[in-house]
């Protein structure tokens, strides 16, 4: 991962704003900040970043509101920070398109580490021979690893979060295997699953009505009573 990866931070306590954008700098990262989505859109206009932290609760156009349109606008990978403790929240938030989310209060190193989780997964650093991009071949889909980009049959382009991306690239590496969801959350996000964890679950859900024929009855990703998730096409790699 680049040590310079840029970063905006979209918080309006400036307090903890201002620890973030320390702590980032501390540790090799560019830092800017917005205090709420008016000031993002003009700094997002001027620069260029590799990664947005999004906190839920801001003034004017709230944090899910924001992030449903950077994801039909950009690819930029977001990280969510929210200070409510419902499930609820968190999952809703997963479902328009945020990476990963990170409850208040928390640890400026754990943001960090999810941080580089999301940079490494977006292409950055050095990877192992195996994991070099390509593209994935299978029941008449493509997914390319080199743009990111998902094609259906008919060689048209499907919209897919970053998110969504890495799981269906984690499926295209292992077809035929039973994953459980722990084991999931670690492959996509690098982190262990916490209690009631859902997140993959709902990308699940998200995946299925996008590349399934009949999401309610899917094909391509079946449920494994007490297992997890298996990716049932034969899959080539291009």
């Amino acid at each position: 991962m680049s040590a310079s990866a840029h970063i905006l931070i979209v918080e309006d306590d400036r307090e903890i704003s201002t620890l973030v954008a320390r702590y980032l700098a501390q540790n090799g990262m560019r830092t800017s900040t917005a205090r709420d989505g008016r000031e993002m859109d003009r700094i997002l206009r001027d620069g260029r970043f590799d990664l947005i932290v999004l906190d839920l609760n801001l003034p004017g156009e709230d944090g899910f509101s924001i992030c449903r349109r950077l994801c039909l606008t950009t690819q930029l990978p977001i990280i969510m920070l929210t200070a409510r403790s419902e499930d609820i929240d968190r999952i809703i938030g997963l479902e328009m398109g945020a990476d990963d989310y990170l409850g208040k209060p928390f640890n400026p190193r754990e943001l960090l580490a999810r941080i580089r989780a999301v940079l490494r997964r977006r292409g950055g650093g050095q990877a192992d021979p195996d994991e070099l991009p390509g593209s994935f071949a299978f029941a008449g889909w493509t997914l390319n690893a080199n743009n990111r980009e998902l094609t259906n049959p008919d060689n048209v382009r499907v919209a897919v979060t970053g998110a969504e991306f890495d799981l269906l690239r984690v499926f295209c590496e292992r077809p035929g295997r039973v994953l459980a969801r722990d084991a999931l959350l670690d492959l996509t996000q690098g982190r262990p699953a916490t209690p009631f964890e859902r997140s993959i679950d709902i990308l699940i859900s998200r995946l299925r009505q996008k590349i399934e024929r009949e999401p309610r009855e899917p094909e391509l990703i079946k449920t494994i009573r007490s297992g997890g998730y298996l990716f049932t096409p034969a899959v080539a790699r291009q």
